[in-house]
C-alpha cells in the first residue's frame, strides 16, 4: 500500500513534536561524534509522511574540515532522519506498510534489516555542516512477497537539506526492509 494511502488523504494535517527519548534510542547505535540529528518533527499531510529535522556536524568523523556538508555526512544524516521517521511512524501508526510493528520490532530490525537499495543526490549549493536542516518524505511504502518469498517492505523516499545561507542538496532513496515481521 502506498504511503499516500497510509492515512486518509483528506484527513487534516497532523504533527508530532520532537520526541527526545525516541531520538536518543534511535541514535544509540551511532558513535557520539556521529549523532548529527538534533531534533525532528514528523507530520502527515495529504496522506504523505514527512519529517523536518535540525542537524549539526561540528566535526567530520572521517576527514579534515572541508568547510561544507559532504556526501558521507548527507548519507549519515539521511539514515538518522529515516530511522527516526520510521520509529515515529511505527509508534503512531502512520504507515500501513509497518502496520502490526511495535517499537520492539523496529529496534530488532533497525540495523540488520533496513537497507538502502538505491541512493541518489544532487548538490546544488554548499551547505554549512555546522547548522543545517533536512526533510524526508515517504512517497510510497508497500509490503511485498516477491515470488512468495519472505515479506519485504519497499519504500520510495526523497530528502532535501538546506541552510540559512542558501545551501541546498536533495535526492531520492529507495529502501528495502527485509525479514519484515
Amino acid at each position: 500500500m502506498s504511503a499516500e494511502a497510509a492515512v486518509r488523504p483528506d484527513a487534516p494535517p497532523r504533527r508530532f513534536a520532537h520526541d527526545t527519548e525516541l531520538l536518543a534510542r534511535v541514535l544509540r547505535p551511532y558513535k557520539a561524534n556521529c549523532a548529527y540529528l538534533k531534533s525532528a518533527e514528523v507530520g502527515v499531510d495529504s496522506g504523505i509522511v514527512t519529517a523536518r529535522c535540525a542537524f549539526a556536524v561540528p566535526e567530520s568523523c572521517y576527514i579534515d574540515d572541508t568547510g561544507h556538508l559532504n556526501a558521507v555526512e548527507v548519507n549519515i544524516g539521511y539514515n538518522q532522519m529515516m530511522y527516526y521517521t520510521v520509529a515515529k511512524a511505527v509508534k503512531e501508526g502512520l504507515l500501513d506498510a509497518f502496520a502490526g510493528w511495535t517499537l520492539d520490532d523496529f529496534w530488532k530490525h533497525q540495523l540488520p534489516d533496513i537497507l538502502i537499495a538505491r541512493f541518489g543526490g544532487r548538490f546544488r549549493r554548499p551547505i554549512d555542516a555546522r547548522a543545517f536542516f533536512g526533510e524526508i518524505r515517504f512517497r510510497s511504502a508497500e509490503r511485498r512477497s516477491p515470488g512468495g518469498g519472505s515479506p519485504l517492505i519497499v519504500a520510495d523516499t526523497s530528502y532535501r537539506y538546506w541552510d540559512t545561507a542558501g545551501g541546498r542538496c536533495d535526492g531520492d532513496v529507495t529502501l528495502a526492509v527485509v525479514n519484515a515481521p
